[in-house]
């Protein structure tokens, strides 16, 4: 301990650096160890918390109610049941952040008296008005920018409805917009007014269930759709739309775990940087000190206890810049739990982990000792004699690089490149520091900049096609002529139908994008395969994948409506969006099913203008909202 104490402060700045590197990759490790051990708990936690249903199944058609709710009841492991009317909004809009969101809404009776979701708010407004202008919104929305009393507009069939926000709630099965639908509550109020201004379409039925099994829950979705999507035969407006607990788990974690692992990359390339700083220091030291290890071996010190003391100081530095780390790791974590609040819409509460302490402080600790090991271990094949006379044996029979009375070219020149070359594993150290340090520094910026700054690159990775406008076109105007039309208007770099439908995937609900030429958009979200090209061919995601337990080169039955048609999978995408449950189909493709299909929406990208302005001109010749 006196020789790990007194080499410590021989070498304080040394140690100080060590510190420092450690105490950050202990923050890093922790932060992103325990977010990804416990947001799967954590969100399951959140279900049973908020007694949320673990199937949710929505529709228009009624007649079947009672057959709808005995196949759900009678269900084995279903604990509880529980039907309810809803209104659904299909392409509604609202504000959110600094933009506007495209997303369905399904609004529900807050008065109703109800076993599953119960309405728990965690803020609510002080007031005793009975206002016919009140909504609850889920969490998530402070994240975009509300407070309580805040003005809510939802556009919807080219109308607005106004209210004011006069609470938050959580919930995990529809709070967030990656799921393609958001929960709303109105109080029984303000839902028999937009009940009574709406159309009959909008009216719809929603049925829960919670399991004694969650992770059923996929299951009992999927055979309840494959029984009522056969018998129902003609699908409606509405038609019938599905969630699994499972499935929402998997994609409202999935971005927080990109953060976490993110986290937990640059603690690694931080405790590699480190590793490297002590190769170098160790292998520095026993140079720097060999006659003084030769003196201590002289009068009675063995080469165990001149090693142990070389890994003790590095342990000592390493363990007490882990714990430090710790604690700051739980000081900092509030600020990570809001990033995990926004993401998921839930409220996230850190509890004491010691084991995914206890694993970080053990890592870094195992890294340490064994490195120092390896680099220190010459010291036990060193003699005292050798040592004393400062590591240098009988003969030195070292190539002599550059020497001086042959080599051309200036005095400094060469000394420097003696230098460097004598000590070539010290500069090999240097050299991997700098370049660990300059990728952990290009890389943060870089990833700073595309998610803070420039968000194209984020936003493409989720699967959104970055238009700058997209016009939805009446079923009776002519598609081409305005295509043909828009691309004439000043500004308009290119523009492209790209329409999302909803169809079924071998008995799987699907959003399917559709569109004349993937080519002609900005983002490429298959990352295996390609996109369609054919009329016979179709790109699914990974989860529909996993779902139907197909991958490139199967074949798959899409149904549209009442016609059905095989297509051959050519590419697997990624998307955040939609409960991840994308595919993509020709144009070609899609009027195999549908002849008359000729899209709905255009998107359309600008240059030197802005999308207001654009806006306003379209509305300013076509009219419109």
């Amino acid at each position: 301990m006196k020789l790990a104490l007194a080499n410590i402060r021989k070498g304080k700045s040394a140690m100080v650096s060590l510190f420092v590197f450690i105490l950050v990759a202990a923050v890093l490790l922790n932060i992103g160890l325990m977010v990804m051990t416990q947001i799967n708990a954590f969100f399951d936690h959140k279900v049973e918390q908020l007694k949320d249903p673990h199937v949710t199944i929505m529709m228009d058609d009624t007649s079947n109610q009672a057959e709808y709710e005995a196949f759900i009841a009678n269900y084995p492991g279903v604990s509880v049941e529980e039907t309810e009317n809803i209104i659904k909004m299909n392409m509604a809009k609202f504000d959110f952040g600094n933009g506007e969101l495209s997303n369905s809404v399904i609004l529900f009776n807050a008065d109703a008296k109800r076993d599953v979701a119960p309405l728990q708010l965690i803020e609510k407004r002080n007031t005793t008005s009975n206002s016919d202008d009140e909504i609850y919104v889920p969490y998530s929305f402070k994240n975009g920018g509300y407070t309580l009393g805040d003005h809510f507009t939802i556009t919807y069939q080219n109308k607005k409805y106004e209210y004011q926000i006069a609470g938050f709630f959580e919930t995990t099965m529809m709070g967030t917009s990656n799921i393609g639908m958001m929960k709303f509550m109105l109080p029984e109020k303000s839902y028999d007014k937009l009940l009574n201004e709406l159309d009959d379409q909008s009216e719809g039925m929603m049925i829960s269930a919670i399991m004694d099994d969650q992770t059923q829950s996929a299951k009992l979705e999927t055979e309840f759709m494959r029984e009522f999507q056969r018998s129902t035969g003609e699908e409606t407006i509405f038609d019938i739309e599905s969630l699994n607990i499972d499935l929402v788990k998997s994609v409202n974690t999935l971005t927080i775990n990109i953060v976490a692992t993110i986290l937990v990359t640059f603690a690694a390339i931080i405790v590699l940087i480190s590793l490297i700083v002590i190769r170098f220091r160790v292998s520095s030291s026993i140079e720097d000190g060999m006659v003084n290890i030769g003196v201590l071996k002289a009068i009675g010190y063995t080469s165990r206890q001149i090693l142990l003391s070389i890994i003790l100081q590095f342990i000592l530095v390493s363990l007490s810049a882990s714990i430090v780390g710790i604690a700051v790791s739980y000081g900092l974590m509030p600020f990570f739990g809001e990033i995990i609040s926004s993401l998921s819409g839930l409220i996230w509460s850190q509890s004491f982990d010691i084991t995914m302490n206890l694993v970080s402080i053990f890592f870094v600790a195992f890294c340490v000792i064994t490195v120092t090991l390896l680099s220190a271990i010459t010291i036990r094949k060193i003699p005292p004699v050798s040592a004393l006379r400062g590591g240098v044996k009988t003969h030195n029979f070292r190539r002599n690089h550059f020497p001086l009375e042959k080599a051309k070219g200036s005095l400094h020149f060469l000394l420097a490149m003696k230098s460097m070359l004598v000590h070539a594993k010290q500069n090999i150290m240097i050299l991997l520091i700098t370049i660990a340090l300059t990728f952990t520094s290009i890389f943060s910026m870089v990833l700073y900049y595309n998610i803070a700054s420039d968000k194209t690159a984020f936003i493409n990775l989720f699967g959104s096609e970055p238009a700058n406008v997209y016009i939805m076109v009446q079923s009776d105007a002519n598609i081409k002529e305005l295509m043909s039309n828009f691309e004439k208007m000043d500004h308009v770099e290119k523009l492209s139908i790209f329409d999302l439908i909803q169809t079924k995937i071998d008995g799987q609900t699907a959003y399917t994008n559709v569109t004349e030429d993937y080519d002609q958009l900005e983002n490429n979200i298959v990352y295996e395969g390609r996109q369609p090209k054919y009329e016979n061919e179709i790109a699914i995601s990974w989860v529909i994948s996993s779902q139907i337990n197909k991958g490139i080169g199967d074949t798959v039955e899409l149904k549209y409506g009442d016609e059905t048609g095989n297509f051959l999978i050519t590419g697997l995408s990624q998307s955040i969006g939609n409960a991840g449950q994308i595919a993509a189909l020709t144009m070609e493709g899609m009027q195999q099913l549908h002849s008359n299909y000729q899209g709905s929406t255009l998107y359309v990208y600008l240059d030197g203008i802005s999308n207001k302005d654009f806006i306003d001109n379209v509305q300013e010749e076509y009219g419109g909202p």
